[in-house]
């Protein structure tokens, strides 16, 4: 059988509702679109309704809304006791610091090229590394970065609009940069009342740390109740946000 998938010929065709993404019974489900450019005004159009875009060089723009969808309820981030000892040492050793949006196109360029498995090559493409960084500039993507001793050994980015945080990608170059960069996303989201963060689709890593899934339905639900919130207005990363953890921050 053959699925019919909508073509954005420009930037003025909306997006189909997600509900109109192919099914379960296709090869691709979950996919709602293909076409049209990576614009601001598209990418918040497409998160503002849970949907986003996934592509590989060579292929068009495909927009996505997978159901069941992957979060990561802030309330119930899991700190196992190896990663707090891990939080705890590297809050309190001089020279190890969270920054936000410190060097942003640094961080979506290192994301690019983690090794993924089942994946060959990267869908974090040069026109998604120049898009997302023109975003980040307009203030909607944010980068949280673990730095150790003036050096970038991980970090992570993604999209806030509203009070709702979409993570995109991590990458890490020591043990555990990668989970504290999310901790202290955790912490950030806690002390500014963002309840929830989109993780888009399911991985046992982010299973382990408290992530899971909801139905498309229930996630449009809570967008429609967040995405129009009062915006967070700094996005400085502050130590003592380390205590939405109960963690003793060096002060």
């Amino acid at each position: 059988m053959k699925w019919a998938l909508p073509w954005l010929d420009d930037d003025h065709s909306p997006l189909p509702h997600p509900a109109e993404a192919l099914g379960p019974e296709t090869q691709a489900p979950g996919l709602l679109a293909a076409g049209g450019r990576l614009t601001p005004q598209r990418l918040t159009e497409a998160y503002r309704q849970g949907t986003f875009p996934w592509y590989s060089d060579g292929q068009p723009v495909l927009w996505w809304s997978p159901d069941p969808r992957m979060v990561l309820p802030t309330a119930e981030f899991k700190l196992h006791r190896s990663l707090r000892k891990t939080l705890q040492r590297f809050i309190t050793t001089p020279g190890c610091e969270v920054h936000v949006d410190r060097v942003f196109p640094r961080v979506i360029h290192a994301c690019s090229n983690v090794p993924r498995e089942d994946q060959d090559g990267t869908w974090i493409v040069a026109d998604m590394q120049r898009a997302y960084c023109n975003w980040h500039a307009a203030g909607a993507v944010h980068s949280f970065e673990t730095w150790m001793d003036g050096e970038l050994v991980g970090g992570l980015y993604g999209v806030s609009l509203g009070r709702m945080f979409f993570g995109e990608s991590m990458f890490s170059r020591r043990t555990d940069a990668s989970k504290i960069a999310l901790a202290a996303l955790v912490c950030f989201c806690r002390a500014h009342g963002i309840g929830l963060i989109d993780c888009q689709q399911n991985t046992s890593h982010l299973a382990s740390l408290g992530a899971r899934e909801v139905s498309r339905a229930d996630f449009l639900r809570h967008l429609a109740s967040t995405v129009d919130a009062e915006p967070v207005q700094s996005w400085t990363y502050d130590d003592s946000m380390w205590m939405q953890l109960g963690l003793r921050p060096k002060l």
